[in-house]
């Protein structure tokens, strides 16, 4: 029996184990879906994009990183969010993914949370949660930089770009994409450049994503009718509008606080007639890989109503900066009350505020949380609560959103895509105002007005009355006493 003769070549063989030993080479148009290479490939420095919920812009903010590491050798690529487990949460993972699917070699550094590849590029994931933050960006050479959930950041956002990210730029002529997901209120700086001619502006949604249906069995539409049934609401929710379809739309209903700015905003305390006084208390929220905030409240004996007067924000602080700042706010208000945090490395503040001032610090209720939410909310509502147009508490107002899909009939849940700890600090310290207690003074008349002599008929009247209810009551004979009336209508002496 002879042996039937090959008929595929040495070269062909070559080819093949070239093939089946070669690296997987990381080609974008592999990975991305036509939106998602639309934004990524924009030619112009800078471009937005405005997302639905569940569009895929984490998957392809991850591809643009590493698609430009490996195109320019040598360079720096930029990952901002609001903080920086926020940044490991959400991207982080997908950068993982890529390199090692497709072999980069890239090597990690979790302290710096950062990754290098083998030409010297790096991607660095960072966090901005307020101004005392951007600093750390200038100087930064960036062939690349994006700035995600961009609704969610602050006013600083506008100094960011301008002043520290757009000069980072000029090194490689970089560009810089900033990314996110309409707010309940359709203002500030992410809203201004998503409708500036200055910027190119990319849209698209969930109804654009393949991975949806591939994932779930279900498409897009049909995940969205589902969780609009399950909350009994219709398409036209402003709820959906933003989060499924991407659209500018007001939700206030989505906010957890009040805030309007119509109704709560103040220039300046005010003038309050009486001889009353005015009262403070501090509330304090602690943190450290978030901020410690501090913020004094005020109300006066002779006025129903309560003052932001001072709010504070500052990361990474040591012990005994934190106690220092407090002590110093007691020291200049002379608060009747400070409620604090006092959980963890509360009790060792606590302690050291006690040990030096007589005052007494009120450990925060966190488990009432809604039940002051919703307090506050009714003094937004009715006017009784006042905040400067531009500190952080009237800013964050405007970013602390519920969490509609974990949210049931009777249990409310904050979301998490933006956290502020001002709002925590001015809770605690709202709860202790005794605001509602005060009354205005009667306000005193001068003697040979109007109003005055007005009183003293009044007064007479009054008085004649209560006479005239004794003498009744005693059986009073006119003949007894007949000068008794005369007495009564008189002139007074």
């Amino acid at each position: 029996m002879t042996k039937k003769k090959s008929t595929i070549s040495t070269k062909n063989l070559f080819q093949e184990l070239e093939t089946r030993t070669a690296e997987p080479k990381f080609v974008l148009s592999d990975h991305c879906f036509p939106e998602q290479l639309a934004f990524i490939t924009e030619k112009e420095s800078y471009a937005t994009a405005v997302c639905s919920r569940r569009a895929g812009k984490t998957v392809a903010c991850a591809a643009d990183l590493v698609d430009t590491t490996q195109r320019c050798p040598g360079t720096i690529s930029l990952y901002i969010t609001l903080s920086r487990a926020s940044a490991k949460r959400i991207v982080w993972p997908e950068i993982l993914e890529l390199n090692r699917k497709y072999q980069l070699g890239g090597i990690t550094n979790i302290a710096d949370l950062s990754m290098t590849f083998p030409n010297t590029s790096v991607i660095y994931l960072s966090g901005a949660k307020d101004k005392t933050e951007i600093e750390k960006f200038r100087g930064l050479p960036l062939a690349l930089c994006y700035i995600d959930e961009a609704q969610a950041f602050g006013s600083f956002i506008e100094e960011l770009i301008d002043d520290v990210i757009s000069k980072a730029l000029y090194d490689y002529a970089g560009r810089l994409r900033v990314i996110g997901t309409p707010p309940p209120i359709p203002v500030g700086y992410f809203h201004k450049i998503c409708h500036s001619p200055e910027w190119v502006n990319h849209k698209w949604t969930m109804l654009q994503n393949p991975w949806l249906l591939k994932k779930s069995g279900l498409t897009p539409m049909q995940l969205i009718e589902k969780d609009c049934k399950r909350k009994g609401v219709t398409l036209d929710d402003p709820g959906i509008r933003r989060e499924c379809f991407g659209e500018w739309v007001t939700d206030s209903n989505a906010l957890v606080f009040r805030y309007d700015k119509e109704k709560n905003n103040y220039e300046e305390l005010p003038n309050v007639k009486g001889t009353g006084n005015w009262n403070y208390i501090i509330g304090v929220d602690l943190g450290y890989d978030d901020a410690d905030a501090l913020a004094v409240l005020a109300y006066h004996d002779n006025l129903d109503a309560v003052f932001i007067v001072e709010e504070i924000t500052r990361t990474k602080q040591t012990l005994s900066d934190l106690v220092d700042l407090i002590a110093a706010k007691i020291g200049y208000y002379n608060p009747h009350s400070i409620v604090m945090d006092a959980g963890g490395l509360g009790k060792k503040i606590v302690e050291s505020i006690s040990s030096r001032f007589s005052i007494g610090i009120k450990a925060a209720e966190k488990s009432r949380k809604f039940e002051y939410i919703e307090l506050l909310n009714d003094a937004l509502r009715t006017g009784k609560f006042f905040a400067r147009i531009e500190g952080k508490f009237a800013n964050d107002t405007q970013l602390v959103e519920w969490n509609r899909d974990k949210s049931t009939g009777d249990r409310l849940v904050v979301s998490d895509r933006f956290h502020s700890d001002i709002t925590d600090a001015v809770l605690y310290a709202y709860r202790e105002s005794l605001h509602f207690l005060s009354q205005a003074e009667p306000e005193k008349i001068r003697p040979g007005t109007a109003q005055w002599r007005a009183k003293e008929v009044v007064e007479m009247e009054e008085t004649a009355e209560k006479m005239l209810a004794n003498t009744k009551k005693d059986s009073y004979d006119p003949g007894s006493d007949g000068n008794d009336l005369a007495k009564l209508f008189g002139e007074k002496e």
